[in-house]
């Protein structure tokens, strides 16, 4: 009988904070998994037990004697290939993928053209972008009888903990060419450019945000129907987005694919405290509503971004352990729709009208307007 939740990366930034969440709910039946047992077996007990330690390698093949035990396996490590996933969804095991790796999204999306009849469910774009973004976005063209486009904006904190692996694709990220969807045809942008004004609410203010390669404008247009979908990214320090932009213009950010360079940037980001450990995030769609053109804007702002990442990760992953999902991979706005509250959000399935609250320490807040 499958009981069991794997968590892979599980003593990782994000990755612990899951199994802790979900551990409260199903002890015993929580494994925090990686290719360090020590490390492993350290979290658990620093965790207070209800958490089970597990080597594993992703790298590898996993064991289907393993997966006749596992309900779920929630993954929180970027891979470029889709094998693992793969072999949990045809022993009938469910798949959470916390990544925001969209060539990982393009393999999976090959793989669910190449077979539609999979024995489980693979829920990717979990987080807070993807993640949160998709299910605002799913908002703004619910809130429209007809939407034309949707402009998205991230502002992240520079004082927050941030996960290794979310640095490594940040920096990767800085010197990238990557395609957006603008009225249905595909065009080539670099990251840091294109900047826009973007208005991320009472606390933060009007910011500049620049184009960034967030998997979430890659996978929307399809999902949605949206014929043009951009996301943009800036820093909460003013400061460092100015430079970041003008460092790029100046074409100083291309030696970053420099083994020691790239080394010293991710090492420089890791130790950055000079900020907050704010996050925010703006949607706005433009459409029309009951003929009169229309703007719908939706915002979510709150702290510690690793910290709703885990939360969105777990109240999914409680919805699919405890209820009936399809079978077949699927991005979360597709199963999922999220509830303003007025100190917090909540997940619910697509028609339910139950919800999962998403837990946090310190409450979201949210806000939206619609305007014709």
């Amino acid at each position: 009988m499958k009981t069991d939740i794997l968590v892979v990366g599980g003593y990782g930034h994000v990755g612990g904070q899951i199994c802790r969440l979900l551990a409260a709910s199903y002890p015993g039946r929580v494994y925090a998994a990686g290719r360090s047992l020590e490390r492993a077996e350290q979290f658990c007990r620093d965790a207070g037990g209800g958490i089970m330690p597990l080597r594993l390698d992703v790298g590898k093949p996993i064991s289907r004697q393993l997966l006749d035990s596992v309900k779920l396996v929630i993954m929180c490590l970027d891979q470029t290939a889709a094998d693992f996933a793969e072999s949990c969804l045809k022993a009938g095991t469910d798949y959470v993928d916390v990544s925001a790796n969209g060539r990982f999204f393009e393999v999976m999306e090959q793989l669910k053209r190449r077979d539609r009849h999979v024995n489980g469910t693979a829920l990717l774009s979990v987080g807070l972008a993807p993640g949160l973004t998709n299910l605002l976005a799913l908002k703004a063209v619910q809130a429209m009888d007809h939407i034309d486009r949707i402009e998205i904006g991230i502002m992240l904190g520079l004082g927050d903990a941030h996960g290794k692996a979310a640095i490594e694709w940040t920096v990767d990220s800085l010197n990238r060419e990557f395609e957006i969807t603008e009225n249905r045809l595909f065009r080539k942008v670099s990251s840091f450019s294109e900047g826009r004004k973007t208005d991320f609410g009472r606390k933060w203010g009007i910011r500049t945000a620049f184009r960034f390669p967030f998997s979430d404008q890659q996978t929307l247009p399809s999902t949605l129907d949206v014929p043009s979908i951009s996301t943009r990214l800036c820093f909460d320090s003013r400061m460092a987005t100015t430079a970041v932009s003008v460092l790029r213009k100046a074409g100083f950010i291309r030696f970053l694919r420099r083994g020691g360079l790239r080394k010293l940037a991710i090492q420089a980001f890791g130790k950055l405290k000079f900020g907050s450990e704010g996050y925010a995030v703006k949607i706005a769609g433009y459409g029309k509503l009951a003929g009169a053109d229309t703007v719908a804007e939706y915002g979510i702002q709150g702290e510690r971004e690793a910290d709703v990442t885990a939360a969105v990760a777990a109240a999914a992953a409680k919805e699919m352990y405890e209820g009936s999902m399809p079978k077949g991979i699927f991005h979360i706005e597709q199963l999922f729709e999220l509830d303003l509250l007025d100190h917090g959000i909540s997940l619910r399935l697509n028609g339910s009208e139950r919800a999962s609250h998403v837990s946090l320490v310190k409450p979201i807040q949210s806000w939206y307007r619609i305007q014709s």
